[in-house]
């Protein structure tokens, strides 16, 4: 029989500097950079216009980072925002974080990028559409197990993955540059739809994932030196990479053309390989989509194993193997929840199954048809969730440092308020903008939440649990 340890204990230190990194940017640089800028673009007058609203959510998403880099580095423990909001505001905010991670928002965005792996794969390899639910199964299971043996393991999927994005992205980058010109830049037309906030909206979703990076606070070397380096040189990778691929979008297609483009990575491809352009965007986006789901069930499988080591409710998931040095509980559990979702969501019969349970608690059947396909849908219905979170950690750097001013703190967000109160006025305004888009699709994520309420007060705390 396994003993059960602590998780915050157990763990060895695996991961450098730029494994973190490339955690970060394999968890950021999903499939948004494939699919939003025609729509980021079609919301602003002219191509720099365009661009500044990229480099605005970089500097957004910098922002953030200095607000974790001090938060990771005060309280370095396993967790990351779990920690924060125990500390913040009580046992309650940190348990209803991990839950709703646990139950709705990390497992509803490892299933909806599974998704997009899915459709992507069903096309290429010429797959009917109903068949991408299982595709989407098989890339939860696969890298499931991967990241089951261990963190050098899946640290090193992690970089392969991460480098092979790159890469691809490097191409596009390339063909972009070399098929293009200067003219491209010089159109401009009238915002096509409801303009700059839609735009803002898109780009700062686009740059999420950054702060899963804070949940393997624990495995990083020397973290409090590199976890500020590595929140803020992922982040600013990041802001380069994207600037750059559209730029790259912008000068081989041109403004006008971008803006009508359904997929304009595969135009860009096919301006260098015809009619296989398609299928060499293909291949970017399911690389670039399975970085992004191995990146969080790496980083969402510690967050889990510390709400195990801190409740005895979930005190099974709080085991870590010996022999792999890892929380395979967790990760099995966060598995499940995944493919639940993805059946769920995906499925006429998971469909039913759940407006069966709400209308049991004489809730409304949610509308199916309000969005296309599963990865659309579970990302709607978990945003408001994921932001509500995320403005009350910006908000508990605040508090903390009200409430725990001796503690030591290796690195400061500078500027301090102004640095943390910009990182809460964005969030609120995505967590505004968020409830405003997903309408009754919201109950994906407060039914879980609420749940959370009874769970926590008979979850047995255990006694120093908030001591990490």
């Amino acid at each position: 029989m396994e003993p059960e340890i602590d998780p915050t204990v157990q763990q060895r230190a695996e991961l450098g500097l730029w494994d973190a990194v490339s955690v970060i940017i394999g968890i950021v640089v999903g499939v948004s950079i494939f699919k939003v800028p025609p729509v980021v673009f079609g919301n602003v007058g002219n191509a720099w216009t365009g661009i500044a609203v990229w480099c605005v959510g970089g500097v957004v998403a910098l922002i953030g980072a200095l607000c974790y880099g001090e938060l990771a580095t005060t309280y370095p423990g396993s967790g990351g925002d779990y920690l924060y909001l125990t500390h913040a505001y009580g046992p309650m905010a940190g348990f209803l974080f991990a839950w709703t991670r646990l139950t709705v928002i990390l497992t509803g965005n490892i299933a909806a990028l599974s998704y997009v792996f899915a459709d992507y794969g069903v096309n290429l390899v010429g797959c009917q559409s109903r068949d991408a639910v299982w595709f989407a199964c098989a890339a939860v299971i696969g890298l499931t197990a991967f990241n089951i043996l261990g963190m050098k393991v899946g640290k090193s999927l992690q970089n392969l993955l991460t480098a092979g994005k790159v890469l691809g992205l490097g191409g596009l980058l390339a063909i972009g540059l070399w098929k293009g010109g200067a003219a491209s830049w010089t159109a401009s037309q009238p915002a096509a739809g409801p303009g700059l906030g839609l735009a803002m909206i898109l780009v700062l979703y686009a740059y999420g994932g950054w702060n899963d990076a804070a949940l393997v606070t624990a495995d990083v070397r020397d973290a409090r030196r590199n976890m500020p380096r590595a929140l803020i040189l992922g982040t600013l990778l990041v802001t380069l990479l994207y600037v750059l691929v559209n730029a790259a979008f912008i000068h081989a297609l041109g403004f006008t053309g971008l803006r009508g483009a359904r997929a304009p990575a595969a135009d860009v491809f096919g301006l260098w390989l015809g009619a296989r352009g398609a299928a060499g965007m293909s291949l970017l986006v399911m690389v670039s989509a399975l970085g992004a789901v191995s990146g969080l069930i790496l980083t969402g499988s510690r967050l889990h194993a510390s709400l195990g080591a801190d409740y005895r409710l979930f005190s099974w998931m709080g085991h870590w193997n010996p022999r792999f040095d890892s929380p395979v509980r967790s990760l099995i559990v966060q598995a499940c929840v995944s493919l639940l979702l993805i059946v769920g969501v995906g499925t006429d019969a998971g469909r039913g199954s759940i407006d069966r349970a709400l209308m049991v608690w004489g809730l409304p059947a949610l509308p199916w048809t309000q969005f296309e396909g599963g990865f659309d849908t579970l990302v709607a219905g978990t945003a408001p969730v994921f932001w509500l979170f995320f403005l009350l950690t910006g908000v508990s750097l605040l508090v903390l440092r009200v409430r725990d001013p001796s503690r030591p703190r290796p690195f400061s967000a500078p500027f301090y308020p102004l640095v943390p109160l910009t990182f809460i006025g964005a969030c609120g305004y995505m967590l505004y903008a968020s409830v405003v888009y997903a309408k009754a699709l919201c109950l994906l994520g407060i039914v879980p939440l609420l749940l959370g309420i009874p769970l926590f007060l008979v979850g047995g705390r255990r006694a120093g649990a908030d001591l990490r």
